[in-house]
């Protein structure tokens, strides 16, 4: 049996090895946090909403966070002028200005729906062709432009034409949207103007005076 005397020093070095081996650990622990082995813990930060846009005129799309719609184009919103063109012929140009104080879009109405007779209600078809890659949006004081062919390049513009149903017109109704109202707009130049509301077509609106005359 160990004496009291040599039995403490004995727990003693015993301790001493344990906590030795203990701080031998702590660097392996350590180096391998940095390998596949480590484990971050999940982050609680959350991202801000984005803010709705100080412009009246803009909105955050539903569902959509940053994406922007603007506006419709409105009567109220645009100056409208229409002239016959001599060349080619058969063809008017419609402009429209924006004289308001924000960005409007036809996204929704894509082309003019223009009523040419009171005696064929009907909206003008439009010339597929002539789409653009993405609507047309007007800032402040920018132009759109549409060209309306009055009668079919193959048939006879005038009145007297056999099986012609042309209508001479000095002003025409343009509506930017279905079920609204249109907006009444003068031809300028050589009024009245022979149409064929059964067969003239328009272009949708297109942003350069370039791109609306090749049609």
């Amino acid at each position: 049996m160990p004496s009291p005397n040599t039995a403490a020093p004995r727990r003693s070095r015993t301790l001493a090895a344990l906590l030795l081996a203990a701080t031998a650990v702590l660097p392996l622990a350590a180096c391998r946090t940095g390998g596949a082995e480590q484990v971050e813990p999940a982050s609680s930060d959350v991202s801000p909403a984005a803010s709705p846009s100080a412009d009246p005129g803009i909105w955050a799309a539903p569902g959509s966070p940053g994406a922007r719609i603007r506006v419709a184009c409105t009567p109220d919103m645009l100056r409208f002028h229409a002239g016959a063109e001599q060349y080619p012929a058969r063809h008017m140009l419609l402009t429209v200005t924006n004289i308001a104080t924000r960005t409007c879009t036809f996204a929704g109405q894509p082309y003019p729906l223009l009523r040419l007779s009171d005696r064929h209600p009907a909206a003008a078809r439009p010339i597929t062709r002539s789409r653009p890659p993405t609507p047309v949006e007007l800032v402040p004081d920018a132009t759109a432009y549409a060209t309306v062919t009055t009668a079919a390049p193959d048939r006879p513009g005038g009145r007297s034409a056999p099986g012609s149903k042309a209508e001479r017109i000095s002003q025409f109704g343009v509506t930017l949207a279905a079920r609204s109202d249109p907006a009444q707009v003068g031809v300028d130049g050589r009024a009245p103007v022979p149409v064929d509301p059964d067969t003239a077509r328009v272009t949708y609106w297109q942003r350069s005076l370039a791109d609306a005359e090749k049609w």
